[in-house]
């Protein structure tokens, strides 16, 4: 669920599940949930956000395994407006037209034109670094085939302006997305957080490296590419980049933090 930690699991579904009124819970990766929420507003004219995404998702693969004849309830109980700033709409144009602008001031008190106040990122748990997480960290940072590193959450705004940034620069990078499905397992997601906070003192997410050296998190890495920094950093670690573009970071980031 976008906005909580890596395998949250909301209080209510935990109780049912202890007290065995839950047969099993599935996990959703990120890019089928986006998928599925996108599906349900184009091809059905259902409005809603990521999270009903993945549960619309889970419906469909249950679907795949039970009799024919079968009654799959799904409930989707929220709305897409909630998601304008995330990778669900990133390819909407962040303006609107003269069309939806008519729209939006017939109803005055759902505007999408005041700015909303930032959600902080989750704080990692304190937990114990063992040796077999520090060696996948120094393993996945010392790969001189894949110097760019970003730790992110999949649905994380900052993590997807480093993301979009990377890609009109053409920077190739490993993305390890700490909350995505394959890190889910034993909060491994979560244990590499930890690493990472004990190798960094920074305890935010992004977290980018080249070459082995940390960068920093988003407006670091904007502020790197701005002075030059980041450029020669790819250049020693033997990553490419397109030297042609010429783009300021900062319009990487989400609509909510531009001026209005």
């Amino acid at each position: 669920m976008q906005g909580w930690t890596p395998d949250f699991i909301a209080k209510l579904a935990e109780d049912a599940r202890e007290l065995g009124l839950v047969d099993g819970i599935l996990p959703v990766n990120g890019d089928d949930a986006v998928r599925a929420a996108r599906d349900l507003a184009q091809q059905e004219g259902i409005f809603v956000g990521i999270s009903s995404g993945a549960t619309f998702a889970g419906a469909l693969r249950i679907c795949e395994t039970v009799p024919p004849g079968s009654v799959v309830l799904c409930m989707l109980p929220d709305t897409g407006e909630r998601y304008l700033t995330t990778p669900l709409f990133d390819d909407i144009p962040t303006e609107m037209s003269d069309q939806e602008v008519e729209i939006s001031r017939s109803t005055p008190n759902h505007r999408f034109d005041a700015a909303s106040c930032p959600i902080p990122a989750p704080v990692a748990d304190t937990q114990e670094v063992t040796a077999e997480i520090e060696a996948l960290v120094d393993e996945t940072l010392n790969d001189p085939a894949r110097p760019v590193v970003v730790f992110s959450f999949e649905f994380c705004e900052f993590c997807w302006s480093v993301r979009k940034m990377f890609a009109q620069c053409k920077i190739p990078y490993r993305s390890i997305d700490l909350d995505s499905v394959e890190y889910q397992k034993d909060d491994r997601g979560g244990k590499i957080r930890a690493a990472l906070t004990a190798r960094t003192s920074c305890t935010t997410i992004p977290q980018i490296f080249v070459g082995g050296q940390f960068v920093g998190g988003c407006t670091e890495v904007f502020d790197a590419y701005k002075e030059g920094l980041l450029q020669q950093m790819l250049s020693a670690s033997g990553a490419t980049y397109d030297e042609s573009v010429d783009i300021d970071p900062y319009s990487c980031l989400p609509g909510w933090l531009h001026t209005r």
